[in-house]
């Protein structure tokens, strides 16, 4: 261990939505022990969201592999040093295996579940004052935003993919709030359309296309890496999304932030912050599982969200971020 250093190994999701929520423990941690160094621990799609985190040392990417071999690799890489702490919010049995001064590891708990910022908040005992997700971005990753989002109007940030058909909300409403948010009369007039979403997702683009002049519309899809995507959401005026890993993250940005919901549990894994909210349609999350208990992959379950209460939400959210612009 150098000198004056506090190693902190930092175990995390393989998701994107659930490495968000439990982020900002690191901050947190940073915040606490100024002279700490991190090693972080995560998924493919969920590692790049820590490459500007300050005094990183490394970044291991933790692929999984049949049989739980993925661990044992882990071990291999880690084993050798004196750790001061390890926070492992898989629950793995990695950790018994280490040396190091404490140890802070996910556990089941009894009792109602809760949100998984708060579940995320209880490994290190912060669930009275759980830390709100953040993710660090360097000055580059800013620049960079500041130029793709260059222009004049307020940004309506839009996802529109999810990572299974039962959470998306259909493609064609999504293009009609937006019209209705950003065309004549609406709270948004005149502002500019930013399209989110990863390369697997180009083909709604064209879906969206229609919504507002070329000037006005910003195509992220498939193009930037996700902490220039963050840095993007940062500048937007409203986001819209499905329940993904990009909702997380424009909660996160500070965006206002308004969550679409269907077979997932707005209580366990709504957008978290002060300028976040979820809605969904007439159904409760009950009687959606009642009609389908195994929430097949190839059903939507969005269907029930419409486009009026999707505006309805929005402009009261735009009147509660800034009244005085909304």
């Amino acid at each position: 261990m150098a000198r004056g250093s506090f190693p902190i190994l930092f175990i995390t999701a393989t998701r994107i939505g659930d490495a968000v929520l439990s982020s900002g423990l690191i901050k947190k941690l940073l915040d606490e022990i100024p002279h700490a160094r991190f090693t972080i621990v995560a998924g493919p799609d969920a590692a790049p969201l820590f490459a500007d985190v300050p005094h990183l040392e490394r970044i291991i990417v933790l692929d999984k592999t049949p049989g739980g071999g993925h661990w044992l690799s882990l071990w291999s890489q880690v084993r050798h040093r004196k750790w001061g702490l390890v926070v492992d919010l898989r629950g793995s049995a990695i950790n018994r295996f280490l040396s190091t001064r404490r140890r802070a590891v996910h556990r089941k708990h009894s009792g109602p579940p809760v949100h998984k910022v708060i579940e995320a908040a209880r490994v290190l005992k912060l669930e009275d004052d759980p830390p709100a997700p953040y993710l660090f971005t360097s000055a580059e990753t800013e620049a960079r935003a500041e130029e793709l989002t260059a222009g004049q109007g307020p940004i309506l940030a839009l996802a529109p993919a999810a990572n299974w058909v039962g959470k998306t909300w259909p493609i064609e409403r999504f293009a009609q709030a937006a019209i209705q948010l950003l065309g004549k009369g609406g709270p948004m007039e005149g502002g500019r359309l930013m399209i989110l979403g990863g390369r697997a997702d180009q083909q709604i683009v064209a879906s969206l296309r229609h919504v507002v002049l070329k000037s006005r519309f910003i195509d992220l899809v498939g193009k930037v890496d996700v902490l220039t995507a963050y840095a993007c959401l940062k500048r937007a005026r409203l986001f819209i999304g499905n329940d993904s890993g990009l909702m997380h993250m424009a909660a996160a940005a500070g965006a206002p932030t308004l969550g679409l919901f269907g077979p997932s549990d707005e209580q366990l894994y709504g957008p978290w912050g002060e300028h976040a909210r979820a809605v969904r349609g007439v159904r409760t999350l009950e009687e959606i599982r009642r009609v389908d208990p195994g929430l097949d992959q190839k059903i939507c379950h969005m269907m029930d969200l419409g486009v009026r209460t999707v505006t309805l939400a929005a402009r009261e959210l735009l009147e509660a971020t800034e009244p005085e612009l909304a």
